[in-house]
């Protein structure tokens, strides 16, 4: 669903990136793709973010940033459990991608 974000199943990335942020939107639940934000631990962003494209989220206690400009389709059953629900955080999600696309 829109705004929530699965763990990564992928071996070869859950390290680096443990949950992936879903933003298409829910009517196109019938793809077999799903547009994701790859959101990996703050302490791996030592150079510092820009906070309009990586928006800075809580998931069960850590610190976690979502690399938007890392944003890509993967296969829906790619994605793992339900972890949470970042529906409240909407406005800064869709500003980071119109950020990454338009720049504003």
């Amino acid at each position: 669903m829109q705004f929530y974000v699965y763990s990564n199943t992928n071996p070869a990335s859950k390290g680096q990136y443990p949950y992936l942020l879903d933003v298409q939107n829910s009517l196109l639940a019938d793809l077999k793709t799903r547009l994701v934000i790859p959101l990996t631990a703050q302490a791996n962003c030592r150079s510092g973010v820009i906070s309009k494209l990586c928006p800075v989220f809580n998931i069960n206690g850590a610190t976690f940033v979502a690399l938007t400009q890392q944003m890509a389709g993967i296969e829906s059953r790619l994605l793992g459990e339900e972890v949470a629900d970042l529906s409240a955080y909407r406005t800064e999600i869709i500003a980071a991608i119109d950020f990454a696309v338009v720049g504003i």
